[in-house]
């Protein structure tokens, strides 16, 4: 099965990469309707599981021991066919 994390940070963490993209697109691209960018990650992997609790365990033990810094992040996942 396919999955894909999408990793964001936390509300209230400051996210000066979305903050840059809200500049660019603003001030240098002429787009003054946008606003609040927040920045992300998104990965993609393939798990040889079909059991949805399985795959749940299997993304969460993932994202805790590699993908995620709990601290200032958070996740979810979807299943892509």
């Amino acid at each position: 099965m396919k999955i894909r994390i999408l990793i964001t940070l936390k509300k209230g963490v400051l996210d000066t990469q979305g903050k840059a993209i809200e500049n660019s697109l603003v001030k240098n691209l002429g787009f003054p309707q946008i606003s609040q960018v927040r920045q992300g990650k998104l990965v993609e992997v393939e798990i040889a599981e079909t059991d949805s609790d399985k795959i749940q365990n299997i993304v969460d033990e993932i994202c805790d021991k590699l993908l995620v810094n709990k601290v200032i992040e958070d996740y979810n996942f979807e299943v892509v066919n």
